[in-house]
Parts: C-alpha cells; sequence; structure tokens
C-alpha cells in the first residue's frame, strides 16, 4: 500500500530498506543548495544550476525494456523500441537496487504527470542525487500543498545513476537501465545520469495508459491565443525541427513544449516545464528560453567560461544536445494551469534537407494521418558519422516512435477521431532547406516560418486559393502577404528544374517505402501519400 508523503518515513514500502537521511519534496533553494554541498555542478551567471552527466549525454534507446507479463503483452508492440524483458530479470534488478541503496542519503519527490485532474497519476521519484530531484520538480507537475499532505503514487521512479547492472544477470544489454513494469507500475533507471530519461519514461507510461481509455497521447507542444478563446495549436515535430521554438511565440501563451493529452475535455500538459535545446542558444533566437535559464533552472552538458562562469551555447565539447530544464513559471503568459479547449489547428514541423518539400502545406484528414504515421524529418550530411555527403531521410511514427508502446494504428486512428469530431485544421511546415538541398540551398528564415504559422493558425489563410504540387499532391497557398512567392512554391525556387524533380522523387520514393510498414493496417491512406 503506498505511504502518503506526510507520513513517509522509510521506502520499505518500494521496497529500498535502511536508507540514510531521506529529503521528502524539498523545496528549489534547498535542492540547490545540497547539489552544491555535495559538489553535483556549479551555478552559471545566470543563478541556473549547471550539471554534466558524464558517458549519457543523451537518451539511451537500447537499454530501455519493457517487463513482459499478462499486463503488458497483449497491448504493446514488441520489437526494437520496446524490448522485453521478463518479470524474473526485473525482479533481480529491482532487488539489487534496493540493496544498493542501503544506507545512502536518498531525494523524495512526489509529483503528478497530466494536468487533466481526472485523468493524472501521481508520481513518486527516487533520487541518488539532488540536482536530478530538482530537474523532476522543475519537469514533473508540482502538487499544491494541500494535495501533497494527502499524496499516494499511483507510479514510482527509482534512479540511481551510480549503480550498474550486470547483464548476464539482469537480462539488459549493458551496465545501464531503464526498465517499466506495468504490472508493479514501477520505473528503474540506473547507470546513466541524463535526466531526460525519468521525463520521457513517465511520457511512455502515459502514452501506453491513455490510449486505452480513449485519450490521445501526443509528443507535441502547444500553445493558445493571447485573448478570447482558449481554443489551441498543436505542434508536432522531431529534434531540430523547430517544435519547442515556434509553440514559444511572444505573441501566444505556452501551454507546454513536448508532451500532451487529448481527451473529452481538451487538450492538457503532461508536464510542468519545458526541456529546451540549448545549441547555438541566442536571446534573438530564444527570447522566452534566453529568460528562462535564470535561478532555479538546470542546464545539462553546457560548458561555463571564465570565472564568472558565463555560459557557451555554442560550444559542443560535451554534446549537441545541450539542454536546460526550467519551470512553466520562468516562461511569461504560460498556462499554468496547463489545459485548453479542443485545438483548431495542428501542425507538423519538418526540416527537410532535400530542399524540397513546401514551407507550409495544408492537409487533408488522409494525409494528415499518413504525415502523421510517417513523421519525416531530414538529417543533414556531415553531423552524423557514416551519414555521407547527402541528407538522410528519418521516419519517426507520429513523431515520437522511441517512446510509444502501443501499436502505430491506436495512435493515428485516435488522432483521425478527434480530428474529425472537432473539424481541426492540419498544416505541414518545413523548416528546413529552400532553393536546393543542403548545401546547395538555404534554411529558410525563421521570421518565414513563424510568419506562415501564424497565418496558418489565426484563419487568415482561410480565403487563399491553394494549388497541388505535382509530386507530393500537397496543396500550397498561392500567396502569404510578406513571403516572397518563389519560397512557397519549391520548384520554382530552384534554379536547376532537372535536379528539383530528381531529389523530390527520390524523397517520394522514401516515402512510399517508409509507408509499407503500415499499408497492412491503414492501405486506404497509401493514396494520400506522394503521387509521383
Amino acid at each position: 500500500m503506498a505511504i502518503p508523503a506526510e507520513s513517509l518515513t522509510s521506502l520499505d514500502n518500494q521496497g529500498i530498506k535502511e536508507t540514510g537521511k531521506l529529503h521528502i519534496n524539498l523545496s528549489t533553494e534547498e535542492l540547490i543548495a545540497a547539489a552544491l554541498e555535495r559538489k553535483e555542478g556549479e551555478l552559471a551567471s545566470t543563478g541556473a544550476f549547471c550539471a554534466t552527466t558524464g558517458e549519457h549525454t543523451g537518451r539511451s534507446p537500447k537499454d530501455k525494456f519493457v517487463v513482459k507479463d499478462s499486463q503488458s503483452e497483449a497491448h504493446v508492440e514488441w520489437g526494437p523500441v520496446n524490448q522485453e524483458m521478463s518479470p524474473e530479470s526485473f525482479e533481480k534488478l529491482k532487488n539489487d537496487q534496493a540493496d544498493y541503496l542501503k544506507g545512502k542519503e536518498l531525494f523524495v519527490r512526489d509529483a503528478f504527470g497530466g494536468a487533466d485532474k481526472d485523468l493524472r497519476i501521481g508520481v513518486r521519484v527516487i533520487n541518488e542525487e539532488a540536482w536530478a530531484n530538482l530537474f523532476c520538480k522543475n519537469l514533473f507537475i508540482r502538487p499544491e500543498e494541500a494535495e501533497l499532505k494527502g499524496f499516494e503514487p499511483d507510479w514510482t521512479i527509482v534512479h540511481t545513476p551510480f549503480f550498474d547492472a550486470e547483464p548476464a544477470k539482469h537480462g539488459t544489454n549493458t551496465k545501464t537501465f531503464i526498465a517499466v513494469s506495468f504490472t508493479e507500475k514501477l520505473v528503474l533507471i540506473g547507470g546513466t545520469r541524463y535526466a531526460g530519461e525519468m521525463k520521457k519514461s513517465i511520457f511512455s507510461v502515459l502514452n501506453y495508459l491513455y490510449p486505452l481509455q480513449g485519450v490521445l497521447s501526443m509528443h507535441c507542444s502547444a500553445n493558445i491565443a493571447p485573448e478570447g478563446a482558449q481554443k489551441g495549436a498543436l505542434f508536432f515535430g522531431l529534434s531540430g525541427t523547430g517544435k519547442t521554438t515556434l509553440s514559444a511565440s511572444g505573441n501566444r501563451k505556452l501551454i507546454g513544449d513536448d508532451e500532451h493529452g487529448w481527451g473529452e475535455k481538451g487538450i492538457f500538459n503532461f508536464e510542468g516545464g519545458c526541456y529546451a535545446k540549448c545549441i547555438d542558444l541566442t536571446e534573438e533566437k530564444e527570447p522566452q528560453i534566453w529568460k528562462a535559464i535564470r535561478n532555479g533552472a538546470i542546464l545539462e552538458n553546457v560548458v561555463l567560461e571564465g570565472d564568472a562562469k558565463v555560459a557557451n551555447y555554442e560550444n559542443t565539447t560535451l554534446t549537441e544536445n545541450t539542454r536546460v530544464a526550467y519551470p512553466l513559471e520562468h516562461i511569461d503568459g504560460a498556462v499554468l494551469k496547463g489545459t485548453a479547449e479542443h485545438p483548431e489547428n495542428i501542425v507538423f514541423l519538418t526540416c527537410d534537407a532535400f530542399g524540397v518539400m513546401p514551407p507550409i502545406s495544408k492537409l487533408s484528414p488522409e494525409q494528415a494521418m499518413y504525415h502523421f504515421l510517417s513523421g519525416y524529418t531530414a538529417k543533414v550530411a556531415g553531423t552524423e558519422a557514416g551519414m555521407g555527403s547527402s541528407p538522410q531521410a528519418t521516419f519517426s511514427t507520429c513523431f515520437g516512435a522511441p517512446f510509444l508502446p502501443l501499436r502505430p494504428k491506436v495512435y493515428a486512428d485516435l488522432l483521425g477521431e478527434k480530428m474529425t469530431q472537432h473539424k481541426v485544421n492540419c498544416w505541414l511546415v518545413n523548416t528546413g532547406w529552400v532553393g536546393g538541398a543542403y548545401g546547395t540551398g538555404n534554411r529558410i528564415k525563421l521570421s518565414y516560418t513563424r510568419r506562415m504559422v501564424n497565418a496558418a493558425i489565426t484563419s487568415e489563410l482561410e480565403k487563399t486559393n491553394f494549388v497541388e504540387d505535382s509530386i507530393f499532391g500537397l496543396a500550397i497557398p498561392e500567396k502569404i502577404e510578406g513571403i516572397p512567392e518563389e519560397v512557397l512554391h519549391p520548384e520554382e525556387f530552384w534554379a536547376d528544374k532537372d535536379a528539383y524533380k530528381e531529389s523530390a522523387k527520390k524523397l517520394a520514393g522514401l516515402f512510399r517505402d517508409n509507408f509499407k510498414t503500415f499499408a497492412a493496417d491503414s492501405p486506404e491512406l497509401e493514396a494520400a501519400g506522394p503521387k509521383a
């Protein structure tokens, strides 16, 4: 039986016995003081706490497991994303992790996942480090004082960055593990200091629980208009496509930047904070994120320079995946309640390094489901070892394949149903290259993208004429005030028309090849793909 927070004097009910001192729901100031005293990191010039995560500076997808038992077996899409772990291996891992924690000083955090009070889950996080506990305070939803008094967790996360698994004994691939049991409602994480594993583990849990209740779980950001109707816009996109940037717009109110649900009452944030990339961050490009990096925020793997400890956001010595975690309160005008009405617009973001996707196009319901299942973006040549000299297409189902326990069709069907029910517009926006592929063309100006997105989600384009792209079958607006017409139409912006057609047909073929995975489940959607 779960123990309420005010009665918590031990972790016996979590199977963790004979611990050292327990620090329960400390304040931000107390956690920062503890982290500094324990030399877990240092303060940047802005007052943000800066930690380095060592070997792991990002997620470890090959070390993520789901316990296969009577609870999960029939629902989970087993494979590389959801690797099997036996109940026996999980039990050994849990017991050995608990033994490791004997006598250790621990930090306990009680929080919620999901802003909808009828759907949220209570989460208790047990950390070995103070800064990791502050990360959870920032990223999960913080209970009110009255809610803490009677708090009983539905789920528990135990994070031990300095405890390593033994693959032969625990059924893991390496010393690192992220193991989820839906029967025990328990997440075990170890062998990594990367704090994002905790946030994403609860996202994966909600991606399992919510669709089975008819609630769509989504890897997207969301915002609403500053005044009037509280209907929102959703922004889907893989890393580097501008999801956080475009949703944190100065003229709209941010609901959240990464994870949301769509239920009977509307949309709701899963989190109480943001986890933004810092690479090449400037005040001019990202004013809201820049201002959010202050006391209480956590910088991950950002290099600090000089005696003043000034953050150098261009320095990639530790990783390109530099991050900042801060509570929503750090964003001016953010929707702190984390909820809004049903959305009017959905925006799919892609960074097309082939330079052939239109900067903006309107999707039919069938095209929306096709591109949702496809989840396309492109990696730029030279950014990863072995990529060669050409862009490489990346397809991540539902724009969040690494976090989806269920079959993709479950999420796609829910999206289609909700779009139809609430008459939602869907837009595909290319934040990548125009006028040529990477190396020849140019990355589209952020100011252009902001202008196009704003025109789409404010109903400005309702009376605009659209023309159909001959290869991808996408409806492109003829004109948008403030945007050069040639920018809107990819083929016109390429100097070499034959090269455009060759590149476009290549990408269209990659789309078709990728969609073969879904053809058996959704044959009616194949016709919504590229025409060529």
